[in-house]
């Protein structure tokens, strides 16, 4: 698995001329380099012999909202009253078979791709991909380009255009930055459940296993096993950490 600094130069050579601009606005005097939402201790190290992933079962997925309110309050990300500017970490979309008619609902968010694309593009190294495969944006270095978000085929990052306000510690958001789904990456870290499948459980839906997909004896590895799973997009190969039931 190639490293971040690799994932943020090696691809990107188009970019270079913007990317040197970039980085000497964002490294300029006063400014942390800190990363998001990383809430495991210091001596804990991110390992690479796990890898996150979400399994969405999409015949259990009921139409609600119950997964995108989870997201919303955790995060603290509120409806600014106009849908084209409010943030979408998590989304409800519908899906028609043109062969059959027949609709299903599925949560869409980021993917949380092996070979990011977002990351492949970004000129400052904002967009960044961990060892355990949860991918991030790092807002004091993010200079709002928004060059991710037009390499995304999944249309899973926002662009902040408010004043944000009562930012939730573990969660920090701000204006004129890209901000995605983090997997509730500060829960991850002390081994909770994201939000989203916190509350889908909690609803009695089930529709969402989360888990550690190198582990073949989690949760998610054995419905992989036994039912299977279809990435959105397979033949991009971007090997997605996000998989899908009954599509």
């Amino acid at each position: 698995m190639s490293s971040n600094n690799e994932s943020s130069g090696s691809r990107r050579t188009f970019l270079k001329g913007g990317a040197a601009v970039a980085a000497g606005l964002a490294l300029a005097p006063g400014v942390r380099l800190l990363g998001v939402a990383r809430a495991k201790p210091d001596d804990e190290a991110v390992t690479s012999a796990v890898r996150w992933g979400l399994l969405i079962d999409t015949t259990k997925c009921a139409d609600c909202e119950v997964c995108v309110e989870a997201c919303h309050t955790e995060n603290g990300i509120e409806d600014q009253g106009n849908p084209a500017t409010t943030p979408q970490w998590i989304r409800k979309l519908m899906a028609r078979d043109k062969s059959t008619g027949h609709v299903v609902t599925l949560p869409m968010m980021c993917q949380h791709c092996e070979h990011p694309p977002c990351v492949d593009v970004c000129p400052t190294g904002a967009s960044f991909r961990r060892a355990d495969g949860i991918v991030l944006v790092d807002r004091h270095i993010c200079i709002g380009c928004r060059y991710c978000m037009m390499a995304c085929p999944y249309k899973a990052r926002s662009f902040e255009h408010e004043k944000v306000t009562g930012q939730a510690p573990h969660a920090p958001r701000g204006k004129g930055t890209v901000e995605a789904c983090t997997l509730c990456v500060h829960r991850v870290d002390k081994d909770q459940q994201p939000a989203c499948v916190e509350a889908c459980n909690a609803s009695g839906h089930g529709a969402m296993v989360f888990g550690d997909l190198k582990d073949p004896n989690s949760a998610i590895s054995n419905e992989l096993t036994r039912h299977g799973g279809t990435q959105i997009r397979a033949d991009l190969g971007l090997n997605t950490g996000v998989r899908y039931r009954g599509l």
